[in-house]
């Protein structure tokens, strides 16, 4: 072994460690190794930023802004809207949720397909008294099933598909995944709807629970202020602190005009009528010393609480967020951002804690009021995710709803025909979206996942170096010498399990990365077929079930469904050996090795 290639296993050691620790947030490891791999010499400082250029890299970040143009013209929701009958059964429940989302994240982002499905999910659950802890684990593994399908359904295809390209001179084609993916998508289904979902417990109880994870009414109540009263003149962040932060300001009526969502700075005036949320047996002693008027229950739900201006929205908390960890009371979201936190829901229902003490955890969804005009921003500032609208509809999107679609049909078109390659012809896509208001400029650098991006461009120059300093081929005689004498379908299995079980631990991203050159080089070494080897990669990277954290989309449902750790591997190891058994015999019929 040569010292730059003891180096390289060092870096790539070094990544997967603070992969798997999960400490410091996986775009900084990538920007860490990169670093120590310019410094140490094995990445020439000049090709160090390469990767920012990289196909795979545009591709991804078009992918996720036609992803969310998609969500805007209201396409969604007219298929979510097949699934209203869908909740009398678990099998048909999961049947009907799990395929909407596969086709969906075939041609989207999978956490995009995810977020859009996950409250229709909840919703229905509660409504047919079914603890969503049965229908959320299969939800987020159809996601991921979808993504084998396309050249863009998630990014260890896209990642396979430049490195072909560089190695080859021609990358995969747009449906070249399609006949591998689709069968084994499929089979994956097939288990979830009929087995999968059997083997988790009900984690949540939902006997004797409405439909609805919040319960705002409980909690909103209306009182005038008379003239008298201390709090004339105080403005609503002076209120709030006064009331030891256990109340929100959701709206002020004065003169007959609602004022929703007012402003931290807005003063209150004598005779104006507020909307308080918080809990009744805490605010009433507090109210006494402010000479509040009677305390009343006016509002019911949260249809009084919202405008042509102002919104109600569910947002999910998501992994390594700016509020993980902190509280209400220490991140003070009404004073920074000037929205209201209404309600916190965790594991399908409500804490009991103090809603200012409730200190966030990834998968919380929060309940959140303010303009929307502002909105964007602060669910990027807190970092979180908007689920779909409570209501879905019924005109959601329909006048626009052509443009969009018509937009990706022709990119997808142009890409399969080979007119143009997959990244030109999806920024044309964006282009367009842009030219035709779609989408605004501003939607499309918000709908871009920059972690995930800088974690491509950073790893892309660690994972060549791999290569150029000898390490693939190391690794490949390695595992030919182990597998010697064996038939060639061992050592297409063998590839498409190491990279299954690395993504569970690391990240599918990173793992297409480095397994791609160790599939080249053992497929110069056999002196076979490249692109065998190359799908065991792509089927394998994206395939993470048995983990929480292989995949962001198996880290939303935690939360919501009150999984442990091993409920993931209850579902998923059985899960990877149907895609094994599926997976091996069509890579092999499909890509034969000779």
């Amino acid at each position: 072994m040569t010292f730059d290639q003891t180096i390289v296993f060092c870096i790539i050691f070094f990544a997967m460690v603070m992969f798997i620790r999960n400490r410091i947030r996986y775009d900084v490891v990538g920007v860490i190794a990169l670093l120590a791999a310019v410094l140490s010499g094995v990445v020439p400082a000049d090709h160090a930023f390469a990767g920012f250029g990289h196909p795979a890299v545009i591709t991804v970040a078009a992918v996720l802004v036609i992803s969310k143009a998609l969500q805007n013209c209201g396409l969604v929701d007219q298929l979510v809207k097949l699934l209203a009958g869908s909740r009398r059964t678990p099998t048909l429940q999961v049947a009907a949720g799990s395929t909407i989302a596969a086709a969906l994240s075939s041609v989207m982002n999978n956490v995009g397909a995810l977020a859009l499905m996950l409250p229709v999910a909840l919703r229905n659950a509660y409504e047919a008294g079914r603890s969503p802890s049965l229908v959320l684990i299969p939800l987020s593994f159809a996601s991921l099933l979808g993504g084998l399908v396309t050249l863009i359904g998630t990014p260890p295809n896209i990642v396979i598909s430049g490195y072909r390209e560089s190695q080859m001179g021609k990358p995969f084609a747009m449906f070249d995944f399609a006949p591998v993916g689709l069968v084994v998508a499929a089979a994956g289904l097939l288990y979830l709807v009929t087995i999968g979902w059997r083997l988790l417990p009900e984690r949540i109880s939902v006997k004797d629970e409405d439909d609805n994870q919040f319960h705002v009414e409980r909690y909103t109540l209306e009182s005038n202020v008379p003239a008298e009263s201390p709090l004339v003149g105080m403005r609503v962040r002076e209120l709030e602190i006064m009331f030891e932060r256990e109340v929100s300001v959701l709206a002020i009526i004065r003169k007959g005009i609602r004022r929703l969502a007012p402003r931290a700075i807005e003063k209150v005036r004598a005779d104006d009528i507020l909307i308080l949320q918080g809990d009744p047996a805490l605010i009433a002693p507090l109210a006494d010393g402010v000479q509040l008027g009677e305390l009343g229950h006016q509002v019911e739900g949260d249809k009084d609480l919202v405008s042509e201006d102002v919104e109600v929205i569910e947002a999910v908390v998501l992994p390594n967020s700016p509020i993980e960890g902190k509280s209400m009371r220490q991140y003070r979201i009404h004073d920074r951002l000037g929205v209201n936190l209404l309600a916190v829901a965790r594991q399908g229902r409500q804490p009991t804690a103090r809603l200012k003490n409730i200190r966030f955890k990834t998968g919380d969804v929060l309940l959140l009021q303010g303009e929307m005009a502002i909105m964007t921003e602060a669910l990027k500032t807190l970092g979180c995710l908007r689920l779909a609208d409570r209501v879905i509809s019924e005109t959601a999107g329909s006048g626009n709803i052509w443009v969009p679609t018509g937009i990706f049909a022709a990119a997808i078109a142009a890409a399969a025909a080979g007119l143009v390659s997959v990244p030109i012809a999806f920024v044309g896509a964006v282009v367009l979206l842009v030219l035709t208001e779609t989408i605004s400029l501003n939607e499309v650098y918000d709908s871009i996942e920059w972690p995930v991006i800088l974690l491509l461009a950073t790893l892309i120059p660690v994972g060549e170096a791999l290569q150029t300093t000898g390490g693939t081929g190391l690794i490949a005689t390695v595992l030919l010498s182990a597998t010697g004498g064996m038939p060639m379908w061992t050592v297409v299995a063998m590839i498409l399990l190491v990279s299954m079980w690395m993504s569970d631990l690391v990240h599918n991203t990173p793992t297409a990365i480095l397994m791609a050159p160790i599939a080249m080089g053992i497929a110069t070494g056999l002196n076979a077929n490249p692109d065998t080897f190359l799908m065991a990669v792509a089927v394998g990277a994206a395939s993470p079930y048995l983990t929480p954290i292989g995949h962001q989309s198996n880290t939303l449902v935690m939360a919501p469904g009150g999984y442990q750790f091993l409920d993931y591997a209850r579902v998923g190891l059985p899960l990877q050996i149907v895609i094994a058994l599926v997976g091996v015999p069509m890579i092999l019929w499909v890509w034969p090795p000779v």
